[in-house]
């Protein structure tokens, strides 16, 4: 008769064992027992513009640490929440992780010799430490507040805080770019508004010059003036020798020579006249003096391209200097409502959760699998 067997082969025989109590235990005494503790630092910060909101940075402060409701009625109108995304993925990203660990040497800090070799970092490539990075660094932003939360763990409090205030001037200088780009921008495009402004107005005066200069005119318009000014008169004082001859038919005969005077001048004015509006109206003539009409409409065309060019060039320059006066309003700031701090107890491994996970999970899974396998044994029987 074989000997009985021991509680302990018996157990070890059991599925359940195996693979739900089996691998607990030892996730249990990994957690409680190798893994070393993980000491996080947080910081938290806004990112707003000076100008959108009236208030500065001390508005948006007070306005995001208020938060809930509160805070978004304060800071709606300062928050920048294109920016605040991309700070936030900015400091996922693999720059940040390259920037990072130039300064600090992310490969040594997280190889310190308090990290248990599962917990530790194995890699150098940078790809495979950006992942661990994600795993290490986690970055929030609230939308109802716009307060980004920056969570950092290593095997160090010190550690911890100084890899978050590196983060946070990494970040700060990325809104320091942003703003100058957009401000550079902003004062780029004003400024090319002016150089074309500038550039109409000087061949705007410059065709004006090479028209008097060709015409010989120095004011067409007061040449037209002129012109029908002279005119005006020689009508006037035709109709005024029309009147005088018919005054005088009235008592004077039709052969008497007085009267032959007045039909002379008469004669000369309606000549003078009629030769007057053929040389400043008749556009086919071939004389040499510049016909009136193509004169007054070139001259007007000049002149009012000049007027649009100086209204032109009075926009852009104000434009300019609001553009000037809104990129100095409108900066972009990083405030820091909570300052990366130096952690006294470890938040990590959460030992009790992680092991009480996987029992659960492997449970489960266990139960699942009982499942599967009693309803096939009862199909095929």
């Amino acid at each position: 008769m074989p000997p009985p067997k021991s509680w302990l082969v018996r157990l070890s025989r059991k599925p359940f064992f195996l693979l739900v109590i089996l691998p607990s235990l030892m996730a249990a005494f990994y957690f409680y027992g190798i893994a070393a503790p993980q000491y996080v630092s947080e910081a938290r910060f806004v990112v707003h513009s000076r100008g959108s909101d009236g208030g500065g940075p001390a508005a948006a402060l007070r306005a995001a640490a208020g938060g809930g409701l509160g805070g978004l009625g304060g800071l709606g109108g300062a928050m920048s929440s294109g920016e605040a995304n991309s700070i936030r993925n900015f400091l996922s990203s693999l720059d940040a992780v390259v920037q990072a660990n130039e300064k600090l040497n992310l490969i040594e800090l997280w190889r310190r010799p308090e990290a248990d070799f599962l917990a530790r970092l194995w890699f150098t490539e940078p790809e495979r430490i950006a992942r661990f990075y994600n795993h290490m660094v986690n970055v929030t932003l609230d939308p109802m507040t716009g307060v980004t939360t920056l969570r950092v763990r290593s095997f160090r409090p010190e550690d911890s805080r100084e890899l978050a205030e590196t983060l946070l001037v990494s970040a700060e200088d990325l809104v320091n770019r942003l703003s100058q780009r957009a401000r550079g921008d902003t004062l780029r495009l004003a400024q090319d508004g002016v150089e074309i402004a500038e550039q109409r107005v000087q061949e705007s005066r410059a065709a004006l010059m090479r028209f008097r200069e060709q015409e010989r005119e120095l004011d067409s318009a007061g040449a037209v003036q002129a012109a029908l000014v002279l005119r005006g008169q020689l009508e006037a004082a035709l109709a005024q020798a029309r009147a005088e001859l018919t005054e005088r038919l009235q008592f004077m005969q039709p052969d008497n020579p007085a009267l032959q005077a007045t039909r002379n001048r008469i004669e000369a004015l309606e000549r003078q006249i009629a030769a007057d509006r053929e040389r400043h109206t008749d556009t086919n003539s071939s004389l040499g003096g510049a016909v009136l009409a193509r004169q007054l409409a070139s001259y007007e065309r000049l002149m009012l391209e000049r007027e649009f060019a100086d209204r032109q060039l009075a926009s852009a320059t104000a434009s300019l200097e609001m553009a000037r006066v809104e990129a100095h309003r409108q900066q972009l700031y990083l405030s820091r409502i909570v300052q990366p701090n130096l952690a006294v107890y470890p938040l990590y491994p959460r030992s009790f959760t992680n092991t009480a996970s996987i029992f659960l999970g492997l449970a489960i899974a266990y139960g699942i699998g009982w499942l599967l396998i009693v309803g096939m044994r009862e199909h095929a029987a």
